[in-house]
C-alpha cells in the first residue's frame, strides 16, 4: 500500500463550477488522504489551477493552501499533470480539449462537450485513438433525489414505464434591477450559449439512464427576454433561446415531456422536478428529495379531486430515505478510479456527444417543425 499522486489541471478554476464543485471536491479528497483504490493504494489529486485573470487565480490558489496556478494552458499542458478538466465557457472547449489530447492528458470535462454533435464525436474519436481516458460530468444522476429515482427504477418498482415528465427552470434576472445569476455568454450563440444546448445535455443522460434510450424528439423554443445586461453593466441583445419545450419517444414505448425555462417562476418542490409513471407505481423527485406512490397506494382521484375537499393529492406518497453524497465528488471518484486502476466507466465523451446530439436534433426539429429521429452514436 502507498500514496500515488496525480496531477489535475482545472481550467476555469475561478468560475463558480470550477471553484465550488471541482476544486473543492478534489481538495476534500486530498485532505482525507486520497481516494482508496482496490489494491490498497491511495490516489491523491494535486491541482494546477488555470484562469485568465492573474490576480484572481493567484488569490484563489493562495486561499486554498497555496495551490499551483497559471494563466496559460500552454504552461499547464507542458507540465506532468495527467488529467485535464475543462469547466470554462463552452464555445472554446473543442480547441482546448484538442490541445489537452495532443499533450497526452486524460480529459474529463463539463457538458456540453462541444457546440455541435460532429465536434463532440470528433473529440471522442480523437481521445480514443490517442489511448487516453475520457469522460464527461453527469452530476444530476448523483443528486440525492435523482439517485433515489434511479434506484427505484433498478428495483423494478415502476413496472412497465409509461412516461417521464421534466419541469425545470426558474427566473433568471435580466440584470437591470438584480444581477443576472448566469454569465452573459449563456445567452450568446457565438459563445456556446442556449438553454437547449445547456440543459438537453442533462436530460439526455438522465432519461437514457432513468427510463430508456430516446428515439425521437420534437421541440419548440423561444427567447422570452430579448435584452439583458452583462457583467460590465452593458446592455446586449439575446440571440439564444431561454425557453425550451420538447416531446420525446423512447425505445421502450414510453413518452416524455420536457418544459424548461429561464423565464418562469416555479411553484413546485424544486426548480428541477422529474416524474416517472409506470404500471407498478410513480415517483416524483427533485434534486434532493424523492417520493413514490405504489399502485396499491394510489387513491381514486378522477372524480374525488373535482370536489374542493374530495381528496388530498399530496397524500399517499412515501418519501424515500437514503444517505446522500456530493454529486460532483462521486463523479470525480469514479473517473479517478478509471484513470488510477482502469475501473469501468460509462459516461465517456461518446455519452457527451449523445447529449449534444439531442440538443442538435431539438434545434433541427424547431427549424423543420417536425419529429426528428435520434440515430445511434458510437466510436
Amino acid at each position: 500500500m502507498g500514496d500515488r499522486r496525480i496531477g489535475v489541471i482545472i481550467n476555469g478554476a475561478t468560475g463558480r463550477m470550477g471553484t465550488t464543485q471541482h476544486m473543492a471536491n478534489l481538495l476534500a479528497i486530498a485532505a482525507e488522504g486520497g481516494l482508496p483504490l482496490a489494491n490498497g493504494d491511495r490516489l491523491i489529486p494535486e491541482l494546477m489551477l488555470v484562469g485568465r485573470d492573474a490576480r484572481r487565480i493567484e488569490k484563489l490558489a493562495a486561499e486554498h493552501g497555496g495551490q499551483r496556478w497559471t494563466t496559460t494552458l500552454e504552461e499547464a499542458f507542458a507540465g506532468p499533470d495527467r488529467i485535464f478538466m475543462d469547466c470554462a465557457a463552452t464555445g472554446g472547449r473543442p480547441k482546448r480539449v484538442r490541445q489537452a489530447i495532443a499533450a497526452g492528458k486524460h480529459v474529463f470535462i463539463e457538458k456540453p462537450t462541444a457546440p455541435t454533435v460532429d465536434e463532440a464525436m470528433a473529440l471522442a474519436k480523437l481521445a480514443d485513438r490517442a489511448g487516453l481516458k475520457h469522460g464527461v460530468i453527469q452530476d444530476k444522476l448523483f443528486l440525492p433525489g435523482f439517485a433515489k429515482l434511479l434506484a427505484a427504477g433498478k428495483s423494478g418498482f415502476f413496472g412497465r414505464i409509461l412516461s417521464v415528465k421534466i419541469d425545470a427552470g426558474s427566473w433568471i434576472f435580466d440584470g437591470t434591477e438584480q444581477e443576472c445569476q448566469r454569465p452573459s455568454w449563456n445567452y450568446k450563440k457565438s459563445e456556446g450559449g442556449g438553454l437547449a444546448l445547456d440543459m438537453m445535455a442533462h436530460w439526455r443522460y438522465m432519461i437514457d439512464r432513468l427510463v430508456a434510450p430516446i428515439t425521437d424528439v420534437c421541440a419548440v423554443m423561444s427567447t422570452a427576454i430579448p435584452e439583458r445586461v452583462d457583467e460590465a453593466g452593458e446592455r446586449y441583445k439575446v440571440d439564444a433561446e431561454d425557453t425550451n419545450y420538447a416531446l420525446l419517444r423512447m425505445q421502450n414505448g414510453a413518452v416524455g415531456v420536457i418544459t424548461n425555462s429561464w423565464a418562469t417562476r416555479p411553484r413546485r418542490d424544486d426548480t428541477m422536478v422529474v416524474q416517472i409513471d409506470g404500471t407498478g407505481g410513480s415517483a416524483v423527485a427533485g434534486r434532493f428529495r424523492c417520493y413514490t406512490q405504489s399502485a396499491a397506494a394510489t387513491p381514486e382521484a378522477f372524480i374525488k379531486a373535482a370536489k374542493p375537499d374530495g381528496v388530498d393529492l399530496m397524500a399517499h406518497w412515501q418519501e424515500v430515505e437514503a444517505p446522500a453524497q456530493n454529486p460532483f465528488r462521486q463523479c470525480w471518484e469514479i473517473f479517478l478510479r478509471h484513470v488510477g486502476e482502469n475501473a469501468p466507466y460509462l459516461p465517456t465523451l461518446v455519452e457527451g456527444a449523445k447529449a449534444v446530439q439531442l440538443a442538435d436534433l431539438a434545434y433541427r426539429s424547431v427549424a423543420e417543425r417536425r419529429w426528428i429521429g435520434v440515430p445511434e452514436l458510437k466510436l
